[in-house]
């Protein structure tokens, strides 16, 4: 599992999950790597070769809305979430997630702090769904949570974490890209801090697509909102 999004300033955080089993091949799709070292058009290229050597994937997204409610991680996780429930409801949860980086923001937190998620709406797909498919069906039960394992560089180092990453980066962009966009630039820094985004804050004020609980640049210190 990985994610793409979390230091963006508007947009929605994505979560990719590739599953295999003990029948996906071994030999994964030529030149999968971190989709951070792939150019865009190799991360494209890339997507079909890795849905058909997964066992099963999903993408879930968490919406600026959800960021500004939950915190970035609570959101992570809840993203997260949205597609365990996904890969669950066509018989392929998994046993064991491998996360990249150090931090588990896909377990539970303590002390109580997961009152901000329950009852989460988790989506859930229907039987016959093709992978990544848009759910059909909603639940407020969270999915069956798996062992987590973080790895460091897990993305760069475990071909089944590069292919989510993939997968999410490639997902995530089109979304960022179709957005009407008055100025922000999205079609270029997908929501990140770039100078045209900055410019457009500051001309434009903060759309529904920002995280308006964030510190924006551009905005000034009374905010323009």
């Amino acid at each position: 599992m990985d994610e793409v999004g979390r230091g963006s300033l508007a947009g929605p955080v994505t979560v990719g999950l590739a599953v295999v089993s003990h029948s996906t091949p071994d030999a994964f799709p030529q030149g999968l790597a971190d989709s951070k070292q792939l150019t865009a058009r190799r991360r494209e290229a890339l997507v079909e070769p890795c849905r058909q050597w997964l066992a099963d994937w999903a993408l879930a997204s968490a919406g600026p809305a959800e960021i500004d409610v939950l915190g970035i991680v609570g959101a992570l996780r809840l993203a997260g979430w949205r597609a365990l429930a996904e890969v669950a409801a066509r018989g392929h949860a998994p046993g064991l997630v491998i996360l990249d980086g150090t931090s588990d923001w896909l377990g539970p937190p303590e002390d109580g702090l997961l009152s901000g998620l329950e009852p989460a709406v988790v989506r859930v797909g229907t039987p016959g769904e093709g992978p990544g498919e848009a759910p059909t069906a909603t639940s407020a039960v969270g999915p069956v949570l798996p062992v987590v394992r973080t790895q460091v560089k897990a993305d760069a180092r475990c071909a089944v974490v590069a292919a989510a990453s993939v997968l999410a980066k490639v997902h995530r962009d089109a979304l960022m890209s179709a957005l009407e966009d008055p100025g922000y630039g999205w079609a270029s820094n997908k929501g990140y801090a770039s100078a045209p985004h900055i410019d457009g804050l500051a001309r434009l004020g903060a759309s529904e697509h920002h995280r308006r609980s964030w510190h924006l640049p551009g905005l000034g210190q009374a905010g323009h909102y």
